[in-house]
């Protein structure tokens, strides 16, 4: 599994690059916040909505420090996604959120 830290996250963004990221946490941590372009599916929503993502396209995974993004990454890539799982979650975001 590909890993990027947060502050590695943190720097590509701040570069300009265009990240497609996925938040797996649940409604209420979404609540307090979630990286600027981050779009949400709830871990156990992510097999009922596979076909909301696109195979061409690399994923970066957050949760809240770095375990259940882990479980997801693992699942996508066994579906053929590209993925990179961001370690340490947003325990570890110094970043803007929205």
């Amino acid at each position: 599994m590909k890993e990027i830290t947060a502050s590695e996250l943190e720097k590509k963004l701040e570069e300009g690059e265009h990240v497609n990221m996925i938040d797996v946490r649940e409604a209420d941590e979404i609540a307090t916040g979630k990286v600027i372009g981050a779009v949400h599916i709830p871990l156990g929503e992510i097999p009922a909505r596979l076909d909301e993502l696109d195979k061409t396209k690399p994923y970066t995974l957050i949760c809240r420090s770095g375990g259940r993004s882990g479980r997801a990454a693992e699942f996508l890539e066994s579906e053929g996604f590209d993925i990179t799982n961001m370690t340490g979650g947003m325990l570890s975001w110094q970043g803007p959120i929205e």
